[in-house]
Order: C-alpha cells, then sequence, then structure tokens
C-alpha cells in the first residue's frame, strides 16, 4: 500500500449510522476487526483494551441499563425511552473499554491507545465496506455499562461502536488546514 491509498482510505471514512438493522455482520469480521485494533501504539505494552459484541437482546439490555441510570438521574423521559432501543439500530454494537493503568498517567496513556485502537478499527471497518458509529458512554453510566459487559472493576468505556452495512453514504466535509506550529 502506498501513501495515496491510505490516505484515501482514511478520507472515505465516515460516522455513517445509515445502517441495515437486518443484515448481519459475521462474527469473523469483527473477530478480524478486534485484533487489527490491537496493533495500534500503547506506551509499556499495557495491552489496555478490552470488547465486549452484543448482538440480539443485549443491545436491547443495554439500552436499558443506560435509560435507568438516565432516569435516576433525572434526564427527560422522551431521551430515556430513546436511549432504551437506540441500540438496535444496528446488527452489532462493539463496546471497547480501557483497563485502569497502575498509575494516572498510565490510565490516560491507556485510554489513548485505546482511542487510537478504535480509530484502527473504524478505518478496517471501512476497508471491508461496513458502516460504523463512534458513540460515547452515557454520562454516569460508565461504571454499570463496564459491570454489563463483564468489563473488570475501573475499565473506562472508551467507545459504543454500532457496526453494520451501509444504507446510504455519508458526503465528505471540507476540513480546515492542520494547524502545524513550526518552531527553529
Amino acid at each position: 500500500m502506498n501513501f495515496d491509498d491510505f490516505a484515501d482510505l482514511v478520507r472515505a471514512r465516515r460516522t455513517n449510522l445509515m445502517i441495515d438493522k437486518v443484515r448481519d455482520v459475521d462474527t469473523d469480521v469483527v473477530q478480524k476487526l478486534c485484533e487489527l485494533s490491537t496493533w495500534a501504539p500503547n506506551h509499556k505494552r499495557t495491552w489496555p483494551w478490552i470488547f465486549a459484541e452484543l448482538r440480539g437482546d443485549a443491545r436491547l439490555r443495554l439500552g436499558a441499563v443506560c435509560a435507568d441510570v438516565m432516569s435516576r438521574q433525572g434526564e427527560p423521559e422522551p431521551r430515556v425511552e430513546k436511549t432504551r432501543g437506540k441500540f438496535a439500530r444496528a446488527p452489532v454494537v462493539l463496546m471497547v473499554g480501557a483497563e485502569v493503568g497502575d498509575s494516572e498517567l498510565r490510565t490516560a496513556e491507556n485510554r489513548d491507545a485505546v482511542s487510537a485502537a478504535v480509530q484502527t478499527l473504524l478505518l478496517g471497518a471501512t476497508a471491508l465496506g461496513l458502516a460504523s458509529f463512534w458513540s460515547s458512554c452515557p454520562t454516569g453510566a460508565n461504571d454499570e455499562v463496564a459491570a454489563f459487559c463483564g468489563f473488570p472493576t475501573d475499565t473506562m468505556i472508551v467507545a459504543m461502536i454500532y457496526l453494520g452495512w451501509p444504507l446510504d453514504t455519508q458526503q465528505s466535509i471540507e476540513r480546515p488546514p492542520a494547524r502545524i506550529m513550526r518552531i527553529d
């Protein structure tokens, strides 16, 4: 692969929630994407990423966990109810967590490494023709979502990724130029 091919792949990656809810994504494809993402850099070789692949009713149970937390926090009822079903918008929801480090700095580095892994996973999904959408864990729901996924205590949920086959393509938007401070 040359630089231009890689640049085209990076520029082709789009957040896309226009996903076919019915057409399945093979578990081998999800496994391949997760394995690819583990090639992201990580300081001190902590291998901090952890994944949970949610399908079927597990997606609705995740929605219930998130909605219950939001309800306890006093979120408006329409928003709470929308959350109950929103994870069923894709055949697969991939949860990606970062394990806690042995220091505050290592925990931050672990999260950075997992973010790099998520970007690698999203690029892989694009290369395979999949649509993807990187969502954040609802405020205040991290610990309950991590427990739901069977992750170790204190795992930080870095991404809730909707994966599926696209129904539509997202248009590219113009990006501002890179800001580079040159120091001699």
